[in-house]
């Protein structure tokens, strides 16, 4: 069962992950900050509506108010968690791209230490 995870981190082109991990991390940090300060224009209405040939009464107006309102509410929260998924999920896969890079510093000792203990071995045992 391991060596197909094995493989898998083989073929994973891992200089590109850490080169491209801080990238997004930041990416996705402007994103909230944005989202902490909207500035969005405001809506126009749409074509269909200003083409009518009776105008809607107050009450109608006062119920596609309401409506937009909370279409509007639910997206704007929907969006800040999509943002904040997003966030959260660049932070972790810096936080990974670090423990990776720690990873393959340890294994290069680890390979360095055995080496030069099968060296050693070797010397000891020619004399």
């Amino acid at each position: 069962m391991a060596i197909p995870w094995l493989l898998a981190l083989k073929v994973i082109p891992w200089g590109d992950v850490i080169e491209h991990a801080p990238k997004v991390l930041n990416a996705a940090r402007k994103l909230m900050d944005r989202q902490k300060s909207p500035d969005s224009p405001p809506v126009s209405p749409s074509p269909m509506d200003l083409v009518s040939d009776t105008p809607p009464s107050l009450a109608e107006l006062r119920n596609r108010l309401i409506e937009a309102r909370q279409l509007i509410d639910q997206q704007a929260q929907t969006q800040t968690q999509m943002a904040q998924t997003l966030a959260e999920l660049a932070e972790q896969n810096a936080r990974l791209v670090a423990a990776v890079e720690l990873l393959r510093v340890r294994t290069r000792v680890l390979m360095f230490v055995i080496a030069a203990l099968v060296i050693g071995v070797i010397v000891l045992f020619a004399r």
